[in-house]
């Protein structure tokens, strides 16, 4: 006869099991990856002591860092852009909170303005569907790959009849100084 001792061991560890499948991916957060802060995230003390019309890129620099990236087409702007994101399933990325700081110079490089802008200033880009056009034929992978089956004939190297000469005979086709 079997002993049923083991019987609530194992009804208890396939409850555990079940547990497990029906949660999903989402694992407890002493599990989870903890967040991380990505960019150059401004400190609010050392943004306080910025005044504009007073302060120059060289305090800016120092009390903030470099920036994120600077203008385009003006290199009197600067960003300071910054997110904090937690890994999720399949390696992508949630995003907790971003942050934009636009620090605006002038010409002889004093501190004229500061924008903060967060998640809810930002702007949906619509995907333009198409592609773009190039020269060329729209032959198919198929149709590249088998394009120049016996297009070529072979090439023979016996009975050639040039004497070792380069084709059109213009002389040795080695050496020649």
């Amino acid at each position: 006869m079997r002993s049923n001792a083991h019987r609530p061991l194992l009804v208890a560890s396939l409850i555990v099991l079940m547990a497990l499948q029906l949660s999903g991916c989402a694992a407890p957060d002493f599990i989870s990856f903890p967040p991380q802060t990505r960019g150059n995230k401004v400190d609010p003390d050392a943004l306080a002591q910025l005044i504009p019309g007073t302060s120059s890129r060289a305090d800016v620099q120092a009390l903030v860092g470099t920036p994120t990236a600077r203008g385009s087409f003006d290199d009197n702007t600067w960003f300071y852009i910054s997110e904090i994101t937690k890994p999720v399933i399949g390696g992508t990325q949630n995003i907790n909170d971003q942050n934009v700081v636009v620090m605006t110079f002038d010409q002889k490089g004093i501190l004229r303005g500061i924008t903060k802008r967060g998640a809810e200033d930002a702007k949906d880009v619509k995907m333009v569907a198409g592609a773009t056009p190039s020269p060329g034929s729209n032959a198919s992978l198929f149709q590249q790959l088998l394009g120049n089956v016996g297009r070529f004939s072979a090439v023979s190297t016996e009975g050639s009849g040039n004497g070792g000469q380069a084709p059109g005979g213009a002389g040795p086709a080695r050496g020649g100084y």
